[in-house]
């Protein structure tokens, strides 16, 4: 799996985080006929909020990054990319767990959204998300938190 951490986001992370997100979501937008290159980067710029993210690195490199937004009624998991060249190595596993640990620690819903057709859905249902609806672009997800599927 490598040598990974997370550490929190500063605003001068925006411009390889939009890159990355620009190449993680190229396949699936393209599919979708959605993809502009300049939109694709111009959508995380606008969206983007250091204080809710953490810049994932791996032996000391940009490897990816997660958002785990607080919503009215539950944290919103967003902008989480990988680099193609570590996807598949566990890390992404490893980085979601933590994130749903923590919530479930705090009693926390987890919602999010994915690109139809996207392989990075199935890593969601392995993590107990389910399919809440769906558009013809996206479908949103939700967890409850380990502690109320228990009880």
């Amino acid at each position: 799996m490598g040598d990974w951490e997370m550490r929190p986001a500063s605003a001068a992370d925006v411009g390889p985080v939009a890159d990355l997100r620009a190449v993680v979501l190229r396949e699936d937008l393209e599919r979708l006929g959605r993809y502009d290159e300049r939109r694709v980067r111009q959508r995380l710029r606008d969206g983007f909020t250091p204080a809710h993210t953490w810049v994932i690195e791996v032996g000391g490199l940009f490897g990816g990054c997660v958002s785990l937004r607080p919503g009215a009624d539950a944290h919103w998991l967003e902008h989480f990319y990988l680099s193609p060249r570590l996807q598949g190595s566990g890390i992404g596993t490893a980085v979601l767990r933590e994130l749903l640990e923590r919530c479930d620690r705090e009693g926390t819903l987890v919602r999010l959204n994915v690109l139809q057709g996207s392989r990075a859905r199935r890593l969601y249902e392995r993590h107990g998300f389910i399919r809440e609806s769906e558009d013809p672009v996206d479908v949103f997800m939700v967890r409850e938190p380990a502690s109320a599927v228990s009880a």
